[in-house]
């Protein structure tokens, strides 16, 4: 079992001993995203496959905290924000725009990239090493710009 689905669980424990309704609700709903995942792939999730989950779920929020606070719903926003609140603790610290730009030109020289035919190719080896630490959305921007 992967060391973050482990810590997960026993997160889990915690705020079911404690009664941390709100919290517990969060991780359930991590917990399940995970399973509901390991079901449909028929396999064991690692913890960069769980990171993935994790993040997606950090993504959905974000966006749903978009909507709520243009809708005037402060309500659901305060929820979705405690949520993402929760779900980054789980996900590692994330990096600056400086370590960010810094990779990319890192991989840029590294692939040989020169033109936007290459961008798949830096964004695969990109992927890996910033899942959960940098929004790839704005990564994706990134190389984008620098491929141009």
């Amino acid at each position: 079992m992967s060391e973050l689905k482990s810590r997960l669980q026993a997160d889990m424990k915690s705020a079911l001993k404690a009664g941390d309704k709100p919290r517990l609700g969060t991780i359930r709903l991590a917990l399940a995203a995970i399973k509901q995942r390991e079901v449909d792939d028929r396999v064991e999730l690692d913890d960069t496959q769980v990171l993935g989950v994790l993040d997606k779920m950090v993504k959905q929020r974000r966006d749903s905290h978009a909507q709520y606070t243009d809708a005037g719903r402060e309500d659901l926003a305060a929820q979705e924000a405690y949520e993402i609140e929760v779900l980054t603790e789980y996900l590692p610290a994330q990096l600056d725009a400086g370590e960010v730009e810094a990779m990319v030109d890192a991989v840029i020289a590294e692939t040989g990239a020169e033109s936007m035919k290459d961008m798949g190719r830096v964004m695969g080896a990109l992927n890996p090493k910033l899942k959960g630490r940098a929004d790839m959305k704005q990564v994706s921007g990134l190389v984008r710009a620098r491929l141009g």
